[in-house]
């Protein structure tokens, strides 16, 4: 999806990109956006990086903000008001103090594009996209306990993963486990992963009220 380049939403990594990617197609979202995932140098700092950036260009009509929550949701907050604020078009701008549970919307004004954050999963609570994609998972399907029993019982010190991670393998323990193993946003597509349950909702909602035209 690349869309026009007036209407950007900043992911971390291709990962984030695809599961937003599908989520718009699934749902038949008309939002005509490019998703921005840094290409090949991913991950938080260079998407903070780049917000100043993308929010000065000119033309930019709407940006948004989809970056993982992490541990510390506060933390990563203030990391990304503090980044807008250092933008020319956001510094005399108030922002929020807190993320809107339904994703926050700051309205555009007379020098500046309207701009949006969503961290995932929730905008309330620690974790990060994992944490989101689980919750798409379909109630009752047999595999999941399988898979987290198996993460679970895997001895501390037998883990490869690190210990905020322990999501992310349950996750990907599922995925291994469908008829053609697939990424997150590839399993989307697939309809592997439901797209109607109320959070993954919520999300197509905070997209349509930032980008809808």
């Amino acid at each position: 999806m690349t869309g026009r380049a007036s209407r950007i939403l900043l992911v971390e990594g291709q990962d984030d990109k695809h599961v937003a990617c599908h989520i718009v197609h699934r749902l038949g979202l008309d939002l005509n956006i490019k998703i921005d995932d840094g290409s090949d140098q991913g991950g938080y700092p260079n998407l903070r990086d780049r917000i100043d950036t993308t929010i000065d260009e000119s033309g930019v009509e709407a940006v948004g903000i989809m970056a993982d929550a992490n541990a510390e949701i506060a933390n990563r907050w203030a990391s990304i008001t503090d980044r807008l604020s250092e933008s020319n078009r956001f510094a005399d701008t108030s922002l929020p103090a807190n993320p809107d549970p339904a994703g926050t919307i700051i309205p555009e004004g007379p020098r500046r594009p309207r701009a949006g954050i969503w961290l995932m999963p929730d905008n309330q609570s620690p974790g990060e996209l994992d944490d989101f994609v689980a919750t798409m998972i379909p109630p009752g399907d047999p595999v999941w306990p399988l898979a987290q029993e198996y993460i679970d019982g895997i001895p501390p010190n037998d883990r490869e993963f690190a210990g905020g991670k322990i999501q992310r393998a349950k996750v990907h323990a599922w995925l291994a486990a469908r008829e053609d193993p697939r990424r997150m946003g590839a399993a989307i597509r697939a309809r592997d992963l439901e797209v109607d349950v109320p959070l993954c909702q919520s999300f197509a909602s905070w997209l349509r009220r930032l980008f809808a035209p």
